[in-house]
């Protein structure tokens, strides 16, 4: 189905972004409903932060509202990147998904996908809700349907319906789901949208792990003078920067760092995690696993990153001290949920001297290749697009 390839570019995270923020008590949230020391607390900031889930108010999650079918396959869609599903045939439409209604394009994509069908009489029932083996369900076939199971059985095994059962085992092998005590997983249970943002960020944080292997260092191929290069620790920024590299044909740079991020050194809730203390310390420079090679053809160079506590990581910091810039134009951009690029950028400029700055742009976790390619366009800098 290309879903995995579709997740690969926008999750290795990576840009869906995230905004590294501390937060202890219930406003550091931005969900006057989400207290920052619930269980849920950063699964519901993390999928925020990345276009996954929204609230449902203007400062409201809702964590024990029941997930729907309409809500889930329109989180599955933003996750795909919310491909276009204008040359696609729709078929009849169901009776009771409205062409105009929000969950429309998520609930039409889901189906042509064969992640969620229909009740077989026209209907979808977008406001039923979902219960949690059709949850791991929905999820799997998402995945392209797995074979990786887990050995560990249930105590209330026998009562999973065997259409879930694959499901269920893959999802628990995987760390996606757990039980509910007593070593049950309750699959009749409904799912709440706590549980269901937790899974999301499990599912996403796993898939957006760094390979062990760096991809081998850039070298012109005579055919481009553009390089993009980025830092993406969960996969959004990463999405933003494969759309550059096909827009104007040029060649992409990963700046990995030596010692890769764990979800635990991302756990922005905790004060002591390491990118926080990196963030705090004006002298720290994450070291580096690699380089670019002739760095000195390269006329414009795209730089990517996401925002962390309002600024840009400090391993970008590192790159730029690590090359020669005099000449060259630096185009940032950068992935959030909600910070704008800010100040980060001119934090940067002051790192490379005699080179020219273009102003940034932001974007969030589902943005589109159109979208990036009508900010290229915008910038005027006479290059050709592929």
């Amino acid at each position: 189905m290309g879903n995995l390839k579709w997740l690969a570019a926008i999750l290795t995270a990576a840009a869906l972004t995230m905004s590294i923020t501390s937060f202890a008590a219930e406003s550091d949230t931005g969900f006057s409903d989400v207290d920052g020391d619930a269980w849920y607390a950063r699964a519901a900031v993390y999928c925020r932060d990345n276009g996954l889930m929204s609230g449902t108010g203007d400062t409201t999650f809702s964590p024990d509202t029941n997930m729907t079918r309409a809500m889930l396959s329109t989180v599955l869609y933003r996750l795909a990147g919310s491909p276009s599903l204008e040359d696609e045939n729709l078929g009849y439409p169901f009776s009771d998904v409205p062409g105009d209604s929000w969950y429309a394009d998520g609930v039409y994509w889901a189906r042509l996908e064969g992640i969620v069908s229909g009740y077989g009489d026209n209907r979808f029932g977008p406001h039923d809700p979902v219960t949690r083996e059709q949850l791991a369900t929905i999820l799997w076939r998402y995945a392209g349907s797995p074979d990786d199971r887990s050995e560990v059985s249930f105590a209330d095994e026998s009562e999973i319906s065997s259409w879930a059962a694959p499901a269920v085992d893959w999802a628990q092998a995987n760390g996606y789901v757990d039980g509910v005590g007593d070593g049950r997983f309750a699959p009749g249970g409904t799912a709440t949208r706590a549980q269901v943002a937790a899974i999301l960020m499990r599912y996403t944080e796993n898939l957006a792990e760094p390979d062990p292997e760096p991809d081998p260092s850039p070298e012109p191929d005579g055919g481009t003078d553009v390089l993009v290069a980025y830092f993406s620790a969960t996969g959004n920024t990463e999405n933003i920067a494969e759309y550059l590299t096909a827009i104007l044909d040029a060649d992409l740079y990963e700046i990995v760092p030596e010692v890769p991020y764990t979800a635990e050194d991302l756990n922005y809730s905790n004060s002591d995690c390491r990118a926080n203390q990196e963030q705090n310390d004006p002298a720290a420079r994450p070291a580096i696993s690699g380089g670019v090679e002739n760095m000195e053809d390269y006329e414009v160079v795209f730089l990517g990153y996401p925002i962390w506590w309002g600024d840009a990581p400090k391993i970008i910091s590192t790159f730029l001290e690590s090359y020669d810039f005099n000449g060259k134009t630096i185009v940032p951009f950068c992935t959030s949920g909600s910070s704008g690029i800010g100040q980060s950028a001119s934090d940067l400029e002051a790192l490379t001297d005699g080179a020219t700055w273009l102003d940034g742009q932001r974007f969030n976790g589902s943005a589109s290749q159109e979208t990036v390619s009508q900010w290229v366009d915008s910038l005027s800098l006479g290059l050709d697009a592929a």
